[in-house]
């Protein structure tokens, strides 16, 4: 008996290490499901607060919660569920804020990303707190963010459907209300973006000490 031990031994240690993985691997699986469409949950910029999503299949509405001190400067904080994208596509979803929120300009949309580091050429079709709309870009790695007058605002507030279209390094925004027709935001040519980037939804509370929250439904991504 106490020759074979060891090995007992060694095959318990094995059991326990196949139950570990398969328990990781379901895990894993959850959270891929749980995310439906999209692969990855994450925060980019590492904000002091982290944040997280889930999706809820019976109403097929995501709830994002994010942190950061903002999508702007030379880098960004944020919370990000994204996919990898490859070519052309639309992406057209339903965005609502959860409860009033404490800074006005926090943030809520549709982002194109060319790598999760928070320096990365992005550009944005952005909903914020106060009910501005607006397409936003970073063009060049580490640069700052364009200037208001450089961005392209939609002039009435409070839109709830946002609609991002890249065709080529053409990149199209469009927004609506419930039951209306999608109005053109603009469109704006961006030469650095790979054919294969990050698409997803995401939240900023631009407050480095305030996590937000945000729904996102109707979420679809066409080829």
């Amino acid at each position: 008996m106490t020759m074979h031990l060891p090995l007992l031994t060694t095959f318990s240690q094995l059991i326990i290490l196949i139950s570990c993985y398969l328990m990781l691997s379901v895990n894993v699986l959850a959270q891929s499901e749980k995310l439906e469409i999209f692969e990855e949950s994450a925060d980019v910029g590492s904000p002091k607060l982290s944040g997280s999503a889930e999706y809820d299949a019976a109403t097929q509405t995501y709830t994002v919660r994010g942190a950061g001190y903002n999508i702007w400067f030379k880098r960004d904080e944020f919370h990000y569920v994204y996919q990898k994208q490859r070519g052309d596509f639309v992406a057209t979803a339903h965005f609502e804020f959860i409860g009033e929120g404490v800074d006005l300009h926090r943030k809520t949309g549709w982002m194109i990303r060319e790598s999760l580091a928070d320096t990365a050429v992005h550009i944005s079709a952005v909903a914020h707190g106060d009910g501005l709309t607006v397409l936003q870009w970073r063009p060049e790695p580490g640069a700052s963010m364009r200037d208001p007058e450089d961005e392209i605002f939609f002039p009435e507030k409070h839109l709830a459907i946002l609609q991002l279209e890249r065709k080529g390094a053409v990149i199209t925004m469009r927004v609506a209300n419930e039951g209306k027709p999608l109005q053109l935001v603009g469109s704006h040519t961006i030469d650095r973006l790979p054919d294969e980037i990050c698409l997803g939804v995401f939240v900023c509370s631009h407050n480095p000490d305030v996590i937000e929250e945000a729904t996102i439904r109707e979420v679809q991504i066409d080829e």
